[in-house]
């Protein structure tokens, strides 16, 4: 792997951009030579008699999580995780999820983060790329099959089973649930010792998480992001949430925290930062709503599908949000069409739209929690990141403001590397920089703007034509819930701009009312060729953003 050198710390000058930061926050940045557990450490230490995690009805304090977490370690080091041991965790949002990351970090080995709606064959290939050894689960029946399934056809040797409605203080067996298998119970794994055995952790070298990602080429590969790359994206968000109260203020956990996104920002970030997390298992739009109605969080995270979801909802107007700080979008560019309407619908502020990627850990920019805030931007640079927008015809001469060129990153967040693929990491990993595959452009006081995906840009005629402007242009019709933009092969332009697009419910709209109003908002190479309306949602992936690549699988269109 290459390591990634790029570090603003106190001594040095401190770019344009650091201008348009609220007041008190400094760009210049020092990444602390710690294990991301130290986090937990630190905040237990400072914060143990707070909640720090409602899960199943049960609230546990950090003194509770951090105990949880020491006893899990020594159980698991019982069980032969040491040193760079990797662990899979396969489950949706739970309690046992936030405890056995931190256990598995605290024991030495490495976190691998599994999609559960993964197939049997996908698992079993990222097992094997990954080289993990144990794999720890919910007692859902789902999960246990694949499980199961793994230890016959994979390198798994052990299976962890969590008992999800249990008291994780208290936590029992369930043998019948697990007929014909040998799985091993979180209960026999905290009937130990209660202390771990120490462990020497070298945070800019060893690897914390194992994050799969198609990353900027395709293939799943593994970004191996470090102790050091963790401890530096959530000690840079925790700067960027300065008005947050520790010991006071709450997170609602409703993106999977196997996505790099939730891992941050929803997990980590809170935990350095002594904040409440309320877990739900998954989306569910009635259980959210009820939560921030009943519960007064501080802040959500959320995906832009979410927050349409929440727009669209009969019953959203009936939900107080004013206990909401803030909200943050991520994952997926916010329509600025879904910010307003969720904004004028809920009263509550949608201001934080960042932008990160799984190998930098993941978040490199993202507005500021002020009235600095700029719509249908993706913010600023966070402290000690620098953003370079370089030439799309040769990948190395700098931009000028103002003009397109690909996004690129340096800072302490970006992983050294691909676990075991150094060929896909030299593409992407250029003289300290990542090169994200992103097309955009900065503006004179330093906000991010987003233009495409290099690989989505669409050439119509050999012109360049962006789809997130056909987006952004297709949203601001009032009967339109989601679109997607895609380039279809075209013999006479080479590619051809096509829509799909799913109406809100009761309403109407046809091909050529959609294109008639987008008469004067798009330009005629913009214009869609064909516009799909389709009565079944668009599709989405795991974390709930839209998926144009399964879109194309399911047309049949090949790129």
């Amino acid at each position: 792997m290459q390591e990634n050198t790029a570090r603003a710390d106190l001594t040095t000058a401190a770019p344009a951009w650091a201008a348009s930061y609220p007041p008190g926050l400094d760009w210049r940045f020092e990444v602390a030579n710690e294990p991301l557990f130290a986090l937990l450490d630190r905040t237990a230490a400072v914060y143990g008699d707070k909640p720090a995690l409602v899960f199943a009805g049960v609230e546990y304090t950090y003194a509770d999580l951090h105990g949880l977490v020491q006893k899990a370690a020594a159980g698991l080091q019982a069980r032969g995780v040491t040193k760079g041991v990797k662990v899979g965790l396969f489950m949706p949002n739970s309690g046992y999820g936030v405890v056995m990351y931190y256990a598995i970090l605290r024991a030495g080995g490495t976190v691998v983060n599994y999609n559960p709606v993964y197939t049997e064959a996908d698992l079993v290939k990222q097992v094997e790329d990954s080289e993990t050894d144990m794999l720890i689960t919910l007692d859902a029946a789902p999960l246990l099959e694949k499980a199961a399934a793994l230890l016959l056809k994979s390198r798994i040797k052990q299976i962890v089973v969590c008992a999800a409605r249990d008291n994780m203080l208290a936590p029992q067996r369930n043998d019948e649930l697990v007929k014909g298998v040998a799985y091993c119970w979180f209960a026999d794994i905290m009937a130990g010792d209660a202390t771990p055995a120490p462990v020497t952790i070298d945070p800019a070298n060893d690897i914390a998480v194992l994050q799969y990602t198609g990353g900027t080429t395709g293939v799943p590969k593994g970004a191996a992001l470090t102790h050091r790359n963790l401890v530096a994206n959530a000690t840079q968000m925790d700067t960027w949430f300065h008005n947050a109260v520790p010991g006071e203020d709450s997170m609602v956990a409703v993106l999977p925290f196997f996505h790099v996104f939730a891992m941050t920002v929803v997990m980590n970030m809170p935990i350095a930062k002594g904040l409440k997390i309320y877990i739900l298992p998954q989306f569910n739009l009635g259980e959210l709503l009820d939560l921030i109605a009943t519960q007064k969080p501080s802040y959500l995270a959320a995906v832009p599908t979410m927050y349409t979801a929440m727009v669209n909802a009969d019953k959203t107007s009936n939900i107080d949000f004013s206990s909401l700080k803030f909200c943050i979008s991520g994952g997926a560019p916010l329509p600025a069409e879904v910010k307003n309407a969720f904004e004028q619908k809920t009263k509550a502020k949608l201001v934080a739209e960042g932008y990160g990627l799984t190998e930098s850990s993941p978040v490199v920019t993202i507005n500021p929690i002020s009235d600095k805030a700029r719509a249908g931007s993706i913010g600023l640079p966070l402290p000690g990141t620098t953003v370079e927008i370089l030439s799309l015809e040769d990948g190395a001469t700098l931009m000028p403001v103002g003009e397109k060129g690909e996004v690129c990153v340096r800072g302490p967040q970006v992983m050294p590397g691909y676990y075991k693929r150094s060929e896909e990491t030299a593409l992407i990993l250029k003289d300290g920089r990542l090169h994200t595959g992103d097309v955009g452009y900065m503006d004179a006081e330093g906000f991010v703007y987003l233009v495409d995906r290099v690989k989505d840009l669409i050439l119509v005629g050999g012109y360049n034509v962006y789809p997130r402007n056909i987006e952004e242009a297709i949203y601001t019709h009032p009967a339109v819930a989601e679109c997607i933009v895609a380039g279809v092969p075209d013999r006479m332009r080479g590619e051809a701009v096509w829509a799909w697009v799913k109406l809100k419910d009761g309403q109407n709209l046809t091909d050529s009312d959609l294109r008639s109003y987008l008469q004067g908002r798009l330009s005629p190479i913009e214009m869609p060729k064909k516009v799909i309306v389709r009565d079944e949602p668009l599709p989405k992936t795991a974390v709930g953003k839209l998926s144009k690549r399964d879109l194309l699988l399911q047309e049949g269109i090949k790129k």
